[in-house]
């Protein structure tokens, strides 16, 4: 199959950014853009995670290129509230890589801690080995050319809470187009195929490729090709959310660097503060509520905390939750909500997307580039579909551990048997079915301990009733270390002030 034009069907964050993408590595490729002018974008995926560097890196974009454009603020973790038991609290799940040593396990070393002293609060397991966690509860930013703070990378440690329609809009106007990306606004009203898959839109626009990023719609790929949709609503049961933004009643507190989710009667709600307001939603499956009784919950909620509302529309968001057999199929390749869709929780509304695109362009190097075999598409489909069915087992385990039963929602969920909705031959679910102790799913950097430890599944086996000697000496090494941190971090400058100095001045 020839790739020497492609045409992209779809704007939006998802459309632009398999713009940029190709166009960054193969400009001598002929890439159009053809949105409809009459279709709103979902506007879903304004937080980021912190695998968007690699792909900003590649792409050669600078936080000061874009930032300023979409309102962004930088992210350092996800913390999560309630999850585990109403009125339970929070726990954050930083990024980066934890403290370790080398000759001790240092994560299996608080389980120890915790056992001994079961008041020690579930918050100190991040804060004791994420550097970054001193900087999120402080609220602070600075860059540690110095390393000051050893070893933390603000690029590694650091992702984005930004408008990701903005952030589209951007990549159109000052990444794409310059670079000689064609832009054409037209609704698609006719679709000629073939054996080999679309041969022309509109009985004009004719292509080489088609990359789909028509969202839930899927209109390439879903609807004309008619490849088959996995529904993943057993294993992850919500499918609607209402969203809107809010203005911020005191900015300097409130412009934190993470999203903060908070599960309540029937599903979750996520705060994402950006730089002039911020975003917020409730996620939740209408099998258990009407829309209405959910809007009327969500207002609730966001009376709780004191939001001003008065002045903010409320858009409904229907979320088709699953994947399609196949991505790539003949000449069509979907990205974005055209290709699959977990749900907003962990954030992963742009990871698929700019994933999907490193792993397309992975196969698109090979050979002479002009080329896609179908032995490329099919390995492309595997690890593309192998990494979306990890991450959907991996949402929904912050179910899956859930100890709540205030509601039917809750009281189904903590109930339901996870494991009969297994996707992956060699699942999450299974790792945690193993045997703790010294085992790969607690000493992984991958997260899932973060998740675990806050949901109260610890991974120890307890076999002593003290601390040795040498155990002792560690802890006393990190407790030394983290007040070091936080000391560190007091002076630094503000979120609100670094942002207003460096990005937004």
């Amino acid at each position: 199959m020839k790739t020497n034009k492609i045409i992209i069907v779809g704007g939006g964050s998802a459309g632009w950014m398999a713009a940029a993408t190709l166009i960054n590595q193969f400009p001598n490729k002929d890439i159009v853009v053809i949105e409809s002018p009459n279709i709103p974008t979902v506007g879903v995926g304004e937080s980021t995670l912190g695998q968007i560097n690699d792909w900003l890196k590649l792409l050669d974009i600078k936080d000061k290129d874009f930032m300023p454009y979409t309102e962004a603020s930088y992210k350092m973790s996800i913390r999560f509230e309630d999850f585990y038991k109403k009125g339970d609290g929070g726990f954050h799940f930083p990024f980066g890589r934890p403290v370790e040593n080398e000759k001790l396990g240092v994560k299996q070393l608080w389980f120890i801690k915790k056992f001994l002293d079961p008041d020690t609060p579930i918050s100190d397991y991040a804060n004791q080995y994420y550097k970054n966690m001193a900087l999120v509860n402080n609220n602070v930013l600075f860059e540690n050319k110095d390393n000051e703070l050893d070893g933390f990378s603000f690029q590694f440690h650091t992702a984005y809470h930004f408008d990701a329609t903005k952030f589209g809009i951007w990549l159109r106007d000052h990444y794409c187009k310059p670079r000689g990306v064609k832009h054409i606004l037209e609704d698609i009203n006719n679709i000629e195929t073939n054996d080999d898959g679309i041969v022309s839109l509109n009985s004009k626009h004719k292509a080489d490729m088609f990359i789909d990023c028509t969202g839930f719609k899927s209109l390439l790929l879903g609807k004309t090709l008619n490849e088959n949709f996995n529904d993943y609503s057993n294993l992850l049961p919500n499918n609607k959310a209402w969203a809107t933004k809010i203005p911020y009643k005191n900015k300097s507190e409130e412009l934190v660097p993470y999203t903060n989710c908070t599960a309540i009667e029937n599903g979750w709600v996520w705060n994402i503060p950006s730089w002039k307001r911020i975003g917020t939603g409730y996620v939740y499956s209408d099998k258990y509520i009407s829309d209405d009784n959910a809007l009327q919950e969500f207002k609730k909620h966001l009376d709780s905390k004191g939001s001003d509302y008065s002045k903010s529309e409320f858009k409904n968001i229907k979320m088709r939750v699953g994947i399609h057999d196949r991505i790539f199929v003949k000449n069509v390749c979907a990205i974005g909500l055209s290709a699959g869709f977990i749900e907003p929780l962990e954030s992963n509304g742009l990871l698929s997307v700019h994933e999907f695109l490193l792993n397309l362009i992975k196969i698109m190097r090979r050979g002479d580039q002009d080329t896609i075999s179908q032995w490329d598409k099919d390995s492309f489909n595997l690890e593309c579909k192998t990494f979306f069915d990890k991450f959907a087992e991996f949402v929904a385990m912050h179910y899956a551990l859930s100890h709540r039963e205030d509601t039917k929602y809750w009281k189904d969920i903590s109930n339901k048997s996870f494991y009969d909705n297994r996707i992956t031959e060699n699942s999450l679910k299974e790792d945690m079915a193993t045997k703790m102790g010294i085992n790969k799913f607690y000493r992984s950097d991958n997260g899932v301990h973060c998740i675990t430890t806050g949901m109260r599944y610890f991974g120890y086996d307890v076999y002593e009733n003290d601390l040795t000697d040498y155990e002792k000496y560690q802890l006393a090494i990190r407790n030394k270390e983290m007040n070091k941190w936080n000391i560190i971090c007091k002076d630094k400058p503000k979120l609100i002030d670094y942002l207003r100095d460096n990005i937004h001045a």
